[in-house]
């Protein structure tokens, strides 16, 4: 689930120049999201442990023969950004992935999109920006876009939010179980960069001492902002070479950084080999004097999407792929899940 908080291009202020960064400081506080989800889900009547409640990235409909899919999610504050340097040309490639990418995790083919663009006033200029990154969302993820809502509401919305849903369908044979077992080995997939989570403690640490328009410190990009703006990576195209060899359970690497894979069960992930993260983390953490468990619990901090298989089957997938086996799974010494990785127990 990306963020979708609020706060101004310059940071929300909750802590001084200098001071340790924590998500929680930038505004965003991921205990108390999840207990309001959970007070959410409890008020709707949803049972998460109902055999056909779906996976933990997407909710699945019994149609007979099939399992119909569905997800739902926006593009955070990432829009603060696009907003202060007048680009919106690839958050729309963002919504798109943020959804497929939770139907891949649970097993199932993304067939069709609809998005949601709430603004203050409408815009000709930033709406067909909008749309053309939607459209090629749409094209990497090799699915339909088939309409949407466009929501002018002033005394709601101030700028712009987007958001939407993305259906899909799989044989009831095909989506994962979801459940690693210890022994398994994990393979995972290089992250374009941040991608749409995370993005409100970013910009509270880039901004201390920058402007999104500044000239970027590292190679790749012109400004701060754009290194920002690198659209999320898709995954669609892991969904059959997993299937075919025997994926148990995936996870996508987005709100909760790496204690993402505690969706898995509660065994302990051992990651010795994950991919460096890119260098828009290092300046991340570097500005914002951000602890390494905070990057970790966080970021994707270069992996975004991990599977767990079985170790004989691991290193096939990889190179088919362009993953690699990045750790195992051992049977964990308590009740719930942990991740180990970088010195780091999560």
């Amino acid at each position: 689930m990306s963020e979708g908080d609020g706060g101004d291009d310059e940071g929300s202020g909750g802590a001084t120049d200098g001071d340790e960064l924590t998500y929680a400081d930038a505004g965003v506080d991921i205990d108390a999201s999840e207990a309001a989800t959970a007070a959410l889900i409890g008020a709707v009547g949803s049972d998460p442990d109902a055999d056909d409640a779906g996976s933990d990235y997407a909710g699945l409909l019994d149609i007979g023969d099939r399992y119909l899919a569905l997800a739902t999610d926006g593009v955070g504050t990432k829009l603060l950004v696009a907003e202060a340097l007048g680009d919106y040309s690839t958050v729309g490639i963002d919504c798109i992935a943020m959804n497929v990418n939770d139907l891949v995790a649970a097993g199932v083919r993304p067939v069709a999109f609809v998005d949601y663009l709430a603004v203050d006033e409408p815009d000709e200029r930033f709406a067909e920006q909008v749309g053309e990154g939607l459209s090629r969302g749409a094209e990497l993820a090799d699915m339909e876009l088939v309409g949407g809502e466009t929501a002018v509401m002033p005394d709601v919305i101030r700028g712009l939010d987007l958001a939407g849903a993305c259906v899909g369908l799989a044989a009831k044979d095909g989506v994962f179980d979801g459940r690693a077992k210890p022994g398994d080995a994990l393979v995972g997939w290089r992250s374009s960069g941040i991608h749409s989570n995370g993005l409100t403690l970013a910009r509270e640490a880039v901004t201390r001492d920058h402007a999104y328009a500044d000239p970027c410190p590292f190679d790749g990009y012109e400004t701060v902002g754009e290194a920002l703006l690198e659209p999320t990576a898709i995954y669609t195209d892991l969904l059959d070479p997993m299937r075919e060899r025997g994926v148990r359970g995936a996870a996508h690497v987005t709100g909760g950084g790496w204690t993402n894979l505690t969706r898995l069960g509660a065994n302990r992930y051992v990651v010795e080999e994950a991919f460096d993260p890119q260098p828009v983390f290092e300046f991340v953490q570097s500005e914002g004097s951000v602890p390494d468990e905070e990057m970790y619990r966080t970021f994707n901090m270069g992996t975004g999407f991990v599977a767990a298989l079985d170790s004989d089957d691991a290193e096939s997938l990889a190179d088919e792929t362009g993953g690699r086996v990045i750790g195992h799974v051992e049977e964990s010494e308590g009740d719930e899940g942990s991740v180990a990785i970088r010195r780091l127990e999560l």
